[in-house]
C-alpha cells in the first residue's frame, strides 16, 4: 500500500482555546488543520456552527486519542461508529491513531507503550485491520514517546516493532519527529538512524511539536512549549530523506499569542520550500 499524502503544506492543530484568536485572522500561515475526534463528538449549537467555519475554509485531518489499539480490551465500535459519522460529516481527508493503549478497564489518560514483540505485532495488526475496515477507509498510526523501554531482552527495536506493524496491518503511518527526538535522548539511539529506518512511502503526513525538559536525560513529550532547534533540524533531515511532507505543528497548551505561534507555522512553511528550492538545484558535483 501507497499512503498518499492527503493535504499539503503547513497545518495547526486545532484548540477550541484558538478558535477565537483565529476567527478573526483573514490570511494566516497555514493550509490545513487536525482535531483528536474525541474532543468533538457530540457537538451542536454555537460551537458546531464556528466549528463548521473552520471545516468549510480548511481541509481537516483527525488524529483519535482513545482507541486503545494496543488495549487487552475488545475495541470499542460504539465510539468508532461516532468518529466514523464525524469523518463522513466533516470530510476528513485522513483519520490516525497512537500505536500505544489507553485503557484497562477505564481510560488510563495516558498513552502507554506497546511490548516489541511479535505477538504484540499480531495482536495490533488484527486491531488496525479490523478499525480499517470497519471505517472502509485506511488509517495511520503513529509512533509515541514512551519513558520505559517496553521490550525485554529478547524483544524488538522500536523502528523493527512499527515497521512490522506497518507492513502486516498494511497501514499508512503519521511521522513525529519531536517523538523521535525524545525517544532517541530518552533511550539512547540515534533519531536520523531512526527516521532513516522508516518506510517512506506509508508516511500520510508529519507532527511536530514542542516539549519539556526534565533532565539532561529525559525529556517529555508535552506539546506545550515552542519547537526547538534540533527537532527542526531533524524535520529538515525527514524532508531530505523522503521529500517534502505535510507537517502540522502541535500545541495543546500555554498558547502564545498569534504573532508568535504564526512564527513557528512560517517556519514550517519557509523550510519545505528551502528544500524544494534546493532539491530543484541542478547538481553540478559531476560537472
Amino acid at each position: 500500500m501507497k499512503a498518499l499524502t492527503p493535504v499539503e503544506g503547513t497545518g495547526l492543530g486545532l484548540r477550541r482555546a484558538l478558535m477565537g484568536p483565529l476567527s478573526q485572522c483573514e490570511t494566516v500561515p497555514f493550509q490545513f488543520m487536525e482535531v483528536a475526534p474525541e474532543n468533538w463528538i457530540p457537538m451542536g449549537g454555537r460551537l458546531g456552527r464556528e466549528f463548521r467555519r473552520f471545516t468549510e475554509r480548511f481541509p481537516f485531518v483527525c488524529h483519535g486519542l482513545s482507541l486503545s489499539l494496543g488495549g487487552p480490551h475488545p475495541l470499542d465500535f460504539e465510539l468508532l461508529a461516532a468518529i466514523k459519522r464525524f469523518l463522513d460529516e466533516h470530510q476528513i481527508r485522513c483519520y490516525t491513531e497512537h500505536l500505544s493503549y489507553c485503557s484497562d478497564g477505564g481510560h488510563l489518560y495516558d498513552l502507554m507503550p506497546i511490548p516489541f514483540t511479535g505477538e504484540a505485532v499480531r495482536y495490533v495488526a488484527d486491531r488496525i485491520r479490523r478499525v480499517q475496515d470497519f471505517l472502509e477507509r485506511p488509517i495511520g498510526i503513529e509512533h509515541v514517546s514512551y519513558y520505559t523501554p517496553p521490550g525485554g531482552p529478547a524483544g524488538m527495536t522500536e523502528l523493527e516493532f512499527i515497521r512490522a506493524v506497518l507492513e502486516e496491518a498494511d497501514c499508512g503511518l503519521l511521522l513525529d519527529v519531536n517523538n523521535a527526538y525524545v525517544n532517541g535522548i530518552n533511550h539512547g539511539y540515534d533519531p536520523y538512524s531512526f527516521i532513516d529506518g522508516l518506510p517512506g512511502e506509508r508516511i500520510c503526513y508529519v507532527h511536530i511539536a514542542g516539549h519539556y525538559d526534565e533532565a539532561e536525560d529525559l525529556k517529555v513529550d508535552t506539546h506545550g512549549s515552542a519547537v526547538i532547534e534540533p527537532v527542526w533540524s531533524l524535520l529538515e533531515h525527514a524532508y531530505r530523506r523522503f521529500g517534502v511532507l505535510p507537517t502540522l505543528l502541535e500545541r495543546d497548551f500555554n498558547f502564545p499569542d498569534n504573532d508568535t505561534l504564526f512564527a513557528e507555522l512560517s517556519r514550517i512553511g519557509d523550510t519545505q520550500r528551502q528544500v524544494e528550492d534546493q532539491a530543484r538545484k541542478p547538481d553540478r558535483s559531476s560537472a
